[in-house]
Formats: C-alpha cells, sequence, structure tokens
C-alpha cells in the first residue's frame, strides 16, 4: 500500500491551499483516511480524519477553516485549508489503515510541506 500526497506549497497568511492524498495497491477496505501535521521541534498532531462510516474529526486549532473530505471507498481524501496562518506551517502527512492484501495496515505518506509566510 502507498499513500501519494500532493498539494503542499508557499502561501501568504489568510490564503488558501487544497491537499490530495490516493492510497494504492491492493486494499480490501479501509478504515480510516486522514492528516496529520508536524511543525519543526513540534510532535506530530492529527489535523482532520474521516473513520468510515463514522463521524469527521478536527483538531480544535483547524475547526472552521480546514475542511476534509473525500471517500475511503475510492481511497482518496483531500484537505481544504482557508485562513491560513503562520502557525499552520508544517509538513502534513497523510495516513491510511485498513485491510489489504498482507492483513491489517497502517501507513503514512511521504509529507507534503505547508509554509505560510508573507
Amino acid at each position: 500500500v502507498q499513500l501519494v500526497e500532493s498539494g503542499g506549497g508557499l502561501v501568504q497568511p489568510g490564503g488558501s491551499l487544497r491537499l490530495s492524498c490516493t492510497a494504492s495497491g491492493t486494499i480490501f477496505s479501509i478504515r480510516h483516511m486522514g492528516w496529520y501535521r508536524q511543525a519543526p521541534g513540534k510532535q506530530r498532531e492529527l489535523v482532520a480524519v474521516i473513520p468510515t462510516g463514522n463521524t469527521i474529526q478536527y483538531a480544535d486549532s483547524v475547526k472552521g477553516r480546514f475542511t476534509i473530505s473525500g471517500d475511503t471507498s475510492e481511497k482518496t481524501v483531500y484537505l481544504q485549508m482557508n485562513s491560513l496562518k503562520p502557525e499552520d506551517t508544517a509538513v502534513y502527512y497523510c495516513n491510511a489503515a485498513g485491510l489489504g492484501f498482507e492483513g491489517q495496515f497502517e501507513h503514512w505518506g511521504q509529507g507534503t510541506l505547508v509554509t505560510v509566510s508573507e
């Protein structure tokens, strides 16, 4: 199973970016797909996650500004980020867990850098 991310970059405060993540490989079912981020010197933290058949979860720091969407049955998830702030600067990682050809899995994407700066 591989996760391929795209959409990071440099944006000014108040701007927007959209991240995409697609899972490939032999996947029978997905339990959840979502996004985490890691800022310099900080631990990786949850941003937003879509659990299959359950309620979407957001970090308090992004509620009202970020929107996660997608379809776990299509193995694709997006993160629309609006009203970006300098403190949103981080490497954003896609995460997916489920059942694949080799059994239960949890994988991370390679990460995409989001920089919010003037």
